[in-house]
């Protein structure tokens, strides 16, 4: 087989695969398409700096754990107060791709940082709704750019 023929057979069988993995993807409820909507919504609010829009997605009971590796604020202050310590530091978060099964929505991000002490975090949110509201929300770290 020549080069050419190899490459043609490879992206081939690559075209294969992902039409193989799409046909099995299961597709969204309408539950779930609405828990993904919420949940880009909110990480499109972010630039805006607007804390009270930012915490009128989440529930009163709500949680947030900023990375695997920070103390969970439990509670609406709790919440509110965690989040004014970066909201005037955030430029946007990058959503790159997003998964959903019933109340839970699972998505990886680029959050890109302005004045802070670092300038990108790569990560997976991972996100419980319940109601219409963010009831958890925990944030683990692929990787971070220093500033």
């Amino acid at each position: 087989m020549n080069r050419r023929g190899f490459i043609a057979a490879g992206a081939g069988a690559m075209a294969l695969t992902a039409i193989a993995k799409a046909a099995s993807a299961a597709e969204l409820t309408l539950e779930e398409q609405s828990n993904v909507q919420l949940v880009n919504e909110f990480c499109a609010a972010w630039p805006s700096h607007d804390l009270d829009n930012i915490m009128g997605f989440f529930a009163d009971d709500g949680a947030y754990r900023m990375t695997e590796t920070t103390e969970l604020a439990n509670g609406r202050d709790a919440v509110s107060a965690r989040i004014q310590t970066i909201i005037n530091n955030v430029d946007r978060f990058e959503v790159l791709d997003t998964f959903a099964r019933g109340p839970m929505v699972i998505n990886e991000r680029i959050d890109y940082f302005s004045d802070f002490t670092i300038k990108t975090w790569q990560g997976v949110g991972v996100f419980f709704i319940r109601d219409g509201k963010i009831v958890d929300w925990y944030d683990y770290t692929i990787k971070m750019e220093p500033a």
